[in-house]
């Protein structure tokens, strides 16, 4: 099974590989659109897990040309900010599924394996789940990035003060 990950974030998508390396995946990284279209056309992956937000770009732009030049690939939407209308649109453009970040290793294979049956899953090695100040570091990160690196738009957008939020990003857990 090869596995495209379309991720402008390095460490995240170092973080997925890794985790789906373990599941038997062989797995290719691609940060911009470009890259990612030349590799699905080269490298011909069986799977792929797109990103939403990709720099300058939109995901779900890649999915037309993804779904083209992989028709028979499971495609994976990605996001941190889930929301029906964007779900609805990104099946309409040919992905097979949606899925809001971050997402458990057990849930990724959910989505990328839909017919594999519970036994596999269950024999697969438990995974620890995320720690809750991991969880939210993550989704503080999300939102700071969505506000393009604006600590005090990202505090507003959250309801905390500007001053806590800089401690809570400041405190990464492991």
């Amino acid at each position: 099974m090869k596995l495209l990950i379309i991720e402008d974030d390095n460490a995240f998508a170092g973080v997925l590989a890794r985790r789906m390396s373990r599941q038997g995946f062989e797995c290719h990284h691609a940060a911009e659109p470009s890259e990612a279209l030349l590799s699905a056309r080269r490298w011909c992956p069986s799977h792929v897990l797109l990103d939403m937000k990709l720099a300058e770009s939109n995901g779900l732009s890649l999915i037309t040309p993804l779904r083209a030049s992989l028709p028979k690939a499971t495609i994976v939407l990605l996001t941190g900010f889930a929301s029906i209308a964007t779900a609805v649109e990104a099946v309409k453009l040919g992905a097979d599924n949606y899925l809001a970040k971050p997402a458990d290793t057990q849930t990724l294979l959910a989505a990328l394996l839909p017919h594999a049956g519970h036994a596999q899953k269950r024999a697969l090695p438990d995974e620890q789940p995320m720690n809750p100040r991991r969880l939210e570091w993550e989704h503080l990160q999300q939102v700071l990035s969505a506000n393009e690196g604006n600590v005090s738009a990202t505090a507003r957008q959250l309801g905390m003060h500007r001053r806590t939020l800089q401690r809570k990003l400041a405190k990464k857990p492991h």
